[in-house]
């Protein structure tokens, strides 16, 4: 059995080199500590969106349910107004979980984002946003993302070369 982990030590909400700390109450308010006052999760999104480093706690128990609140926003941005997801892709997300591959697949969809989010960047720090530097950022993207997924083939080929699952017995 082992030990629960320690609790993570708060920032205060004073101290500019910690990230920012909201707590969620049971009447499912969030309050902002460093404003001192309840904001709602449209400021939350607002937040990401400026790129502010924050952490959502749970204001009776202190757990970190930043990733809970971050999912309520996802959500809500995917039932108004244009989905990202398609039910395709998102049945594909949900049969990732519990598989083998999970942690992989998680690895994989995070770099992706982060190479999507610094092709976009270079795109923006191109002058005048010319379509043609658009279309090389993308096509650069898409290299990348295509060697990012090869790589994970050979990977998981790699991992299951030579794995012969339990009561096998070969070709018979």
């Amino acid at each position: 059995m082992s030990s629960p982990r320690p609790p993570r030590p708060k920032a205060a909400p004073d101290n500019p080199d910690g990230p920012r700390v909201l707590k969620k109450y049971p009447n499912r308010r969030l309050y902002d500590t460093q404003a001192s006052s309840y904001i709602t999760l449209a400021d939350v999104k607002a937040m990401v969106l400026r790129g502010e480093d924050f952490e959502v706690r749970d204001a009776k128990t202190s757990e970190d349910i930043t990733r809970s609140i971050l999912l309520q926003i996802i959500l809500e941005e995917e039932t108004g107004g244009v989905p990202m997801f398609s039910s395709q892709a998102l049945s594909q997300i949900i049969r990732f979980y519990g598989h083998a591959m999970q942690g992989m697949m998680g690895s994989y969809l995070e770099r992706n984002l982060q190479a999507f989010a610094d092709a976009q960047q270079q795109v923006a720090q191109a002058s005048g946003l010319a379509p043609e530097r658009w279309g090389q950022a993308m096509n650069a993207y898409m290299e990348q993302s295509q060697q990012m997924l090869t790589q994970m083939q050979k990977q998981t080929a790699d991992m299951l070369r030579g794995f012969v699952p339990p009561g096998h017995k070969g070709n018979e």
